[in-house]
């Protein structure tokens, strides 16, 4: 398989969970939509990895009453 078939495909998934989340918005609103959720699934699969020491981290730093630490 090819990179462009690849990625076709992965273009047409992405666009038919766009459609089955359309339903409520308006066509003009779909584009505010789904932008956002693409988005936001690739930081999800990105920082997978480092989650858990992400979270390690976050609780160390809150215990220790440390402000601001986002």
């Amino acid at each position: 398989m090819s990179a462009t078939s690849n990625f076709q495909q992965l273009a047409n998934f992405i666009w038919s969970v766009a459609d089955l989340l359309r339903g409520p918005y308006r066509p003009p609103q779909y584009e505010r939509v789904m932008l956002p959720l693409t988005v936001l699934r690739r930081f999800d699969a990105v920082l997978a990895l480092s989650k858990e020491a992400v979270l390690k981290r976050h609780a160390e730093l809150s215990s220790k009453g440390i402000p601001n630490i986002d």
